[in-house]
């Protein structure tokens, strides 16, 4: 049924000395309202017709209620018109309801509302997707009518468990003595390692502002008035290719920057933050404590991750010495290069040919040639490999992993510089497909050690290989002396359950270091004082040591709420193609508009 207009009143509405719309809200009626006259709004969740007793479940953003009509109701017949997701509002008294017909599960599952007098607050034309029950509806429409989509009950629980978590983050850092406050959004643009948003500026012709990918200089800035401890929850905006991680154009973080502080004191007072709210949203999963500590350089040669996930008991481990000069020729003249290595992967409960083979052409999926495995039965290793290497290598690298009869071993070699993502994959792979992850549980640790830089190969150079603005360790000295990619930074990352959940660093704080630290990356002096004059400037006028941290608030609810998805836990996301369905961004703009900005568009042909 559709139609259209304003609020309509249906029935003669006896007069309540309440508030217009509510007496109470749908959540809150218990036995002890009982025979009182209550008025109540909300969405007609549910309509159901018992033959010629009418129940409509009315919802609204605290709980919901069971409201009834029979023949002997003024309003039965307007009652009949109803429709779901109407929204009505409902006068009547309150009752208990008929033994036998409680529903213990719903917090006012003990009354119901005899309904009396109704008006008609808003109609709904036919519903493009369900909000009752949990049918999966396509992501467009769900973008599209995001309104409708939050009305849903397990997302609406999600957006109410993100503000409750929000809401924790900021008690708990104020109880640790830190000060928030709020940092431009318009600002400069600068290299954080990503794409910037950029805004135009009609005042100042053909100059931009960038939107701020993390509010880094601004909080480093704050350390030079000597304010000593800021928080602020954060708005990011970074123009990055979406993933299920990461939403495009914009995240939340927990920003956080401290005076006077080591590696350690950072660590001090934002690990119990952290842990803090998993402990306390986390529906008692066990959560790590205290937080172990791993370098970046055996994240990767253990987990083949620098965000591993730690619930999954697979260790990985070099094995080159048994192939060294063994009869498996493809591995031996690899390791005649000495750059080259071969590393295990460690198959626990894995030793089937079947699911071996699986995992071979799940690698030639992944763009590999193959993967090696050997598996072991009766006491003795089988396989390709383990006819090549023969039984006594088989053994030892057998011993080397802790391996037993029904388990197995894949291998992968050449240069780990280039190998280490994948055979990361392939032991998150053979983790899940054997089910040795406990998916109840939140594992952390923190990844220490970070590299202060990498090599770009597309362009042939060294650059920054997180956030340029960190103290390098060895300092001055460091940066003079030693190969730059053998040079690490007081940097750190947070990794919990296979993500990355904060980064942050011991900032640089000395003008030299700055200055060195950005040539050999490719920086000219120059680019300093354009780019990055404001805190440049600062450090020449008496700053502070420094460091901080930023947790990202998506992916901790996203963890926390036990979904894959960030658009799962965010109000009004874009989708894949950084498309706002909803209010139609990006749009056009007029003709008028690009004038007063002096743009002329130049778009590409085709």
């Amino acid at each position: 049924m559709r139609s259209s207009g304003p609020a309509l009143r249906v029935a003669p509405i006896q007069e309540f000395p309440m508030h217009r719309y509510r007496s109470h809200t749908c959540g809150e009626l218990r036995e002890a309202q009982v025979g009182q006259a209550v008025r109540l709004s909300g969405w007609c969740h549910r309509i159901r017709d018992h033959g010629g007793l009418l129940f409509v479940d009315l919802r609204d953003h605290y709980g919901l209620t069971q409201c009834v009509a029979d023949p002997d109701s003024p309003v039965f017949k307007e009652v009949e018109e109803l429709r779901s997701e109407w929204v009505v509002r409902f006068d009547g008294r309150l009752r208990k309801r008929p033994q036998g017909t409680e529903n213990a599960e719903l917090p006012t599952g003990a009354v119901e509302l005899f309904i009396d007098a109704m008006e008609v607050l808003g109609r709904a034309e036919e519903l493009p997707l369900p909000v009752f029950g949990d049918v999966d509806y396509p992501e467009e429409t769900r973008l599209k009518y995001r309104f409708l989509d939050l009305r849903r009950e397990k997302m609406h629980q999600n957006i109410m468990l993100r503000v409750q978590i929000i809401d924790s983050l900021r008690r708990r850092m104020k109880e640790r003595r830190f000060f928030e406050f709020q940092t431009p959004i318009l600002t400069a643009s600068s290299p954080e390692g990503a794409r910037d948003f950029l805004v135009p500026s009609r005042l100042h012709p053909g100059r931009f502002y960038a939107l701020p990918q993390a509010p880094q200089q601004y909080k480093q800035l704050l350390m030079m008035a000597g304010f000593d401890r800021y928080f602020q929850i954060a708005p990011c905006f970074r123009d990055e290719d979406p993933r299920a991680d990461r939403l495009p154009g914009e995240f939340y973080q927990l920003d956080v920057e401290m005076s006077f502080v080591t590696q350690e004191d950072v660590f001090d007072a934002l690990e119990p933050v952290i842990r803090g709210v998993f402990e306390e949203f986390g529906g008692g999963r066990p959560v790590t404590a205290p937080f172990p500590r791993i370098t970046y350089a055996d994240a990767m040669r253990k987990y083949g991750s620098d965000k591993p996930d730690l619930r999954n008991p697979i260790v990985m481990q070099d094995v080159s010495e048994h192939f060294r000069g063994s009869g498996f020729k493809v591995f031996a003249r690899l390791l005649e290069d000495t750059s080259n290595e071969v590393w295990a992967v460690p198959a626990p409960t894995g030793g089937q040919r079947t699911f071996c083979d699986r995992m071979n052409s799940w690698a030639q999926g992944e763009g590999q040639p193959g993967l090696g495995y050997i598996f072991w039965r009766e006491g003795q290793g089988a396989g390709p490999l383990a006819n090549n290497v023969g039984a006594q290598r088989t053994e030892a690298i057998r011993t080397q992993l802790g391996l037993k009869d029904g388990d197995a071993a894949f291998f992968v070699a050449g240069d780990p510089e280039k190998f280490a993502k994948f055979a990361g994959l392939a032991r998150t792979k053979v983790g899940a497909d054997l089910h040795l992850v406990d998916e109840h549980r939140f594992e952390f640790a923190w990844i220490v050690d970070m590299p202060m830089y990498e090599w770009d190969e597309e362009n042939k150079k060294i650059e920054f290989a997180h956030n340029p603005f960190s103290m390098p360790q060895g300092g001055l000295g460091a940066l003079e002396m030693r190969d730059p990619l053998e040079i690490n930074a007081f940097q750190y990352d947070v990794a919990c359950n296979g993500f990355e959940i904060a980064s942050g660093a011991i900032r640089n704080h000395s003008p030299e270091i700055m200055r060195k630290a950005f040539a050999i990356a490719g920086y000219d002096p120059s680019v300093l004082e354009e780019r990055f004059g404001g805190m440049y400037r600062a450090f020449h006028y008496g700053a502070p040591p420094h460091g901080g941290i930023a947790p990202g608030i998506d992916r901790i609810v996203m963890l926390l709420a036990g979904v894959q998805n960030l658009r799962e836990i965010s109000l009004f996301p874009m989708n894949q193609q950084a498309v706002d369905l909803l209010m139609g961004a990006p749009s056009s703009v007029s003709a008028k508009q690009l004038r007063e900005l002096h743009i002329r568009l130049n778009l590409p042909q085709g």
